[in-house]
């Protein structure tokens, strides 16, 4: 496997002194690429889709060292949740893109209308679009929304985190290689480039992060009138019933919530269920835990590490905000905090008021189902909902009680596996969405076509 020390050499310098003057210029030359209509045929979108497949499928074992470097990320873990994820998303809009873009016919209102008169829509590519990707699975976040752009006919500006400084610069080296350059461009750095970049006239920006950049992000755009799609995040909660079996439930959450050491803004974020079910999760969930990383999950190769040193103190912070089931041991030099599960927590702890993003579970008591909405009801929307229950009655009223950006029964995070269900949240936890057809439209103007005979 290539080390860490030949991804950051063999990686493209990065640019010094990125200024608004140069991002103009490069979101300039893009769209004169775009006007000259290179970017909207079928067979180049095919060909730039293949092409950014074969950079996955290629190079492998750089991709998974540079994924390594930054987030101690095992190569299973890369491969199904950063290259295979990708892959199958590259896969799925190649077989279904010609039929998503064929135009649809729409009915003309009889006797309003000449005959002969017909009326269609289809999809238009945009223009230029900006993704700013996220740190916490910097190759799945950053090039899924690009798939999504190039397959809708657009050019790309590609702003990989900064975070995850190893995999950025090995994309910055990469999708020039195999992608048309004068239609993708890459841009690294921190908020000195993004700042650039945002000042700029883009035809649609696409963001995932936290819910102050968001802000930050939509402001920017809005000065241009540029649509946004912002992925954001909050605090996805559980609800385990009590017809749950609970060492399914545990097995689920445990491998769920523990994966990328609980860096991922759909990871269940926190469990509500009575007090009995509670206590027997209090038993299931550190033998789960253990299945999956062993006595020592500091040892396991398998077990990943906080991105930095400021997420590692916020999250050391939280650690005493219940009782502690397992886990909380923490190393700040190695950035390894414990596989962790927090019981008689109370709503208003440390670790309630924020989105923990990182291996630390609270496990809150409710009384039944109806406090449970109340719970949920009464703070913001979140990215996803989660429950396990076999009660029909207990799922409708979820379905129809509650607002989220997914509702998942049985399986955290599964939805992100379905290509053809649409990725994004609601309110706080973000705005439009994407995967599948749904990228297509989120990248695309969906153009009105009537055509009335002259005579």
């Amino acid at each position: 496997m290539t080390t860490t020390t030949d991804v950051s050499a063999t990686a493209a310098p990065r640019r010094a002194g990125f200024t608004a003057e140069d991002a103009a210029a490069l979101v300039g030359r893009l769209r004169a690429t775009f006007r000259t209509g290179r970017t909207r045929p079928l067979a180049w979108r095919r060909e730039q889709l293949s092409r950014l497949r074969a950079l996955l499928t290629e190079n492998g074992e750089d991709i998974a060292a540079a994924l390594h470097a930054d987030l101690r990320k095992s190569r299973a873990e890369a491969d199904a949740m950063e290259i295979g994820s990708t892959v199958a998303e590259i896969d799925h809009c190649l077989e279904h893109l010609a039929d998503w873009l064929r135009p649809r016919p729409a009915a003309v209102p009889a006797g309003r209308f000449p005959a002969g008169t017909t009326a269609r829509s289809q999809y238009q590519p945009l223009g230029v679009a900006l993704v700013i990707s996220a740190w916490n699975y910097p190759v799945n976040l950053l090039l899924v929304p690009v798939v999504g752009a190039l397959a809708a006919g657009n050019a790309v500006v590609a702003k990989p985190s900064e975070l995850s400084p190893a995999t950025s610069a090995l994309m910055a080296r990469l999708l020039p290689r195999y992608l048309d350059d004068d239609a993708v461009a890459v841009v690294e750095g921190g908020v000195p480039e993004t700042t650039a970049l945002l000042a700029q006239s883009f035809d649609h920006v696409f963001y995932t992060g936290n819910g102050a950049v968001g802000r930050i992000v939509m402001k920017a755009a809005a000065e241009h009138l540029t649509p946004v799609t912002l992925e954001l995040g909050g605090k996805s909660p559980v609800f385990v019933d009590r017809d749950a079996d609970v060492a399914v439930t545990a097995a689920r959450l445990a491998r769920t919530k523990f994966a990328n050491a609980g860096q991922t803004c759909v990871a269940p974020d926190y469990v509500l269920t009575d007090p009995d079910t509670a206590r027997a999760l209090e038993a299931a969930l550190p033998a789960a835990i253990g299945r999956l990383f062993g006595d020592d999950p500091q040892s396991s190769e398998l077990y990943g590490r906080i991105v930095n040193e400021r997420h590692f103190d916020r999250l050391a912070a939280l650690l005493d905000s219940g009782r502690t089931v397992v886990g909380g041991t923490h190393d700040r030099a190695d950035r390894y905090i414990a596989p962790t599960v927090l019981a008689e927590v109370e709503p208003d702890a440390p670790v309630m008021r924020e989105e923990i993003f990182g291996p630390v579970l609270p496990i809150l008591t409710v009384d039944g189902l109806d406090e449970a909405i109340a719970f949920i009801n009464e703070r913001d929307k979140p990215l996803a909902l989660y429950a396990f229950t076999a009660n029909d009655t207990t799922r409708e009223r979820l379905a129809t009680e509650t607002s989220s950006g997914a509702l998942n029964f049985g399986l955290p995070i599964s939805h992100l596996s379905v290509p053809e269900l649409p990725f994004g949240g609601v309110g706080p936890s973000g705005m439009g969405n994407y995967h599948g057809r749904h990228s297509i439209a989120t990248f695309s103007h969906h153009r009105a076509v009537l055509d009335v005979p002259l005579v």
